[in-house]
């Protein structure tokens, strides 16, 4: 498992443009996950960063939950708006993994009522997944070029300009 701090020391480019634009879309993303009759499915979902993990968690009993305890392979791309790619756009893909913490998921719930005022405090969280990233990758336009970099756990970070 890669912590989120390791991603982010890792992969400074896609980690850069990843935080840029969770933030800018008010932690908007689109999550991908396999459905049931093996098609892709595409769910809104408004993940966060919490005690060093990046948490996929969300209202219970929502078919992309359903997707993940079956098949726990997702794809989490940063809402673009922009054609263009004037302020870029990030991709992150793994393994969500579900962690039945009760004092996490307290702490969690304790957090995001102090950060967004939403009030789940006292309630279960099932699934809690966190993600363990296996991947993940950026796009940049600079000067009329594009940038994409490409980071895998270990590896570090490679990029490709085209022009």
């Amino acid at each position: 498992m890669v912590t989120w701090r390791e991603f982010v020391d890792e992969a400074p480019t896609v980690s850069g443009v990843f935080r840029r634009r969770h933030a800018a879309t008010g932690k908007l993303c689109l999550l991908a996950t396999l459905r049931a009759d093996g098609f892709p499915r595409i769910s809104p979902i408004e993940p966060r960063v919490f005690e060093d993990q990046l948490t996929l968690v969300g209202m219970p009993g929502t078919t992309k939950f359903a997707d993940l305890q079956r098949d726990p392979r997702f794809n989490l791309h940063t809402a673009t708006v922009d054609s263009q790619l004037g302020d870029g756009d990030a991709k992150l893909w793994g393994l969500a993994r579900h962690l039945p913490d009760p004092a996490l998921h307290e702490r969690f719930a304790a957090d995001l009522y102090a950060e967004i005022g939403l009030d789940l405090r006292g309630q279960v969280f099932d699934p809690f997944f966190v993600a363990d990233l296996t991947g993940g990758s950026s796009i940049e336009m600079r000067d009329g070029q594009l940038f994409i970099t490409i980071w895998r756990p270990g590896a570090g970070e490679r990029t490709v300009r085209k022009s």
